[in-house]
């Protein structure tokens, strides 16, 4: 069984067990059985009016049937419906747990104890609450590369955003695409060309280049997709540094997590030499770049963070591990 017959058999396994019918992804009711007809059975919680508007004012066609298609987040292998059914539920609320099962956040989420007066008769040990975290988090957030729509007419999307602060933490989300088999597009040669792009990138330069404009390198890895990530959050963030002015100002920086579904097999082990090899490259350009699979989230957020979170994270285990 390969990467993606097994994340399509996993996820067949946990509507059967939930009584769900499954109908083909081609209307009406025409090939594999792995759509769901109502979006809010496919996910953990309905989607929010404004995360709703989000997906809808992107080019996905995530949330919406075509006259051929049903939405891409009805099928049960959609990226998009896995990565809302993670992040939706922080909205609004303390984001330390989620930002510390993503390895992304050094603090602990815990309370914490200090100690006072050491070496003193007066000694003792202080209860220090834990500060809730305070972040914002948006789906299909928009960087642009350049605004030279002539040419580079379209925007990359990010799939999350969480504006937290030193830095902000922008997430490539990644479940069943990497296994489909087919070849990922490679780089464009008018990004090649314009050399603005790659000011402080001599590695992704070189790497760009090589999958340019063809990508005969990574079979599971889309590197275009990523480097075109780190060339629009770049970009928007050296914009925003240079206006900050005299004064004591504190540079926005940011950190882009590739979050990824881990399968048996070939076909993980692959996926993830590929992934540690960009990001190898990446670090070489000092760019921060991290990965996590959505187990390693999980189990970490089940053994951690289950308290008061126990729907959710039953849910979770349930369908993704």
């Amino acid at each position: 069984m390969n990467g993606l017959e097994f994340i399509k058999a996993k996820q067949r396994g946990w509507a059967k067990r939930k009584k769900l019918e499954l109908t083909g992804g081609t209307i009406p009711d025409r090939g594999e059985k792995n759509y769901l007809r109502n979006l809010p059975d496919n996910l953990f919680e309905e989607l929010s009016g404004e995360n709703m508007r989000c997906y809808n004012s992107g080019d996905g066609n995530e949330t919406r049937d075509s006259k051929t298609r049903l939405a891409k987040m009805k099928a049960l292998h959609s990226s998009s419906a896995i990565v809302v059914n993670l992040f939706q539920y922080w909205q609004g609320k303390d984001i330390c747990p989620i930002l510390n099962a993503c390895n992304v956040w050094g603090r602990s989420c815990k309370p914490g104890q200090l100690l006072e007066n050491v070496g003193s008769p007066s000694f003792h040990v202080v209860d220090v609450p834990h500060v809730p975290v305070d972040g914002t988090i948006r789906f299909e957030e928009h960087f642009e590369i350049s605004e030279d729509k002539s040419r580079f007419p379209r925007t990359p999307n990010i799939d999350v955003f969480i504006r937290v602060g030193l830095p902000d933490i922008a997430i490539e989300s990644k479940f069943a695409e990497p296994y489909r088999g087919g070849k990922h597009e490679g780089l464009k040669q008018k990004y090649i060309e314009e050399l603005s792009f790659w000011k402080g990138l001599p590695n992704l330069y070189e790497l760009a280049k090589e999958i340019s404009p063809d990508d005969k390198k990574f079979r599971y890895l889309d590197a275009a997709q990523l480097i075109k990530h780190v060339l629009g959050l770049k970009r928007s963030f050296d914009k925003y540094n240079s206006n900050l002015g005299a004064g004591r100002h504190i540079k926005r920086g940011f950190h882009l997590l590739y979050l990824w579904y881990d399968v048996v097999g070939k076909d993980g082990f692959a996926h993830r030499r590929e992934i540690e090899q960009f990001a190898e490259i990446a670090r070489k350009d000092n760019v921060k770049f991290s990965h996590v699979t959505y187990q390693e989230v999980i189990m970490k957020l089940s053994k951690e963070f289950y308290e008061g979170n126990e729907s959710y994270i039953d849910y979770l285990t349930d369908r993704y591990l």
